[in-house]
């Protein structure tokens, strides 16, 4: 039985070959594209958390700003 992640991630596979124009190589090239992006906003985080630039608790978001 297919869970909702599925459907979510055929959905989002399925956007990703439509904004490439139906080319799925260049669909996997972008998603690697994003992904490697975003392990190095990772890599960049983690860093300035061992140099203590970003501290590692953050204040809990006040409820009336999550409206």
């Amino acid at each position: 039985m297919p869970s909702h992640d599925d459907d979510r991630y055929e959905n989002a596979l399925d956007n990703v070959i439509a904004q490439c124009g139906g080319d799925t190589r260049g669909a996997l090239m972008a998603l690697l594209a994003a992904n490697e992006f975003l392990e190095a906003q990772l890599n960049d985080l983690h860093a300035a958390i061992e140099t203590g630039e970003v501290p590692l608790r953050f204040e809990k978001v006040p409820a009336n700003l999550l409206n």
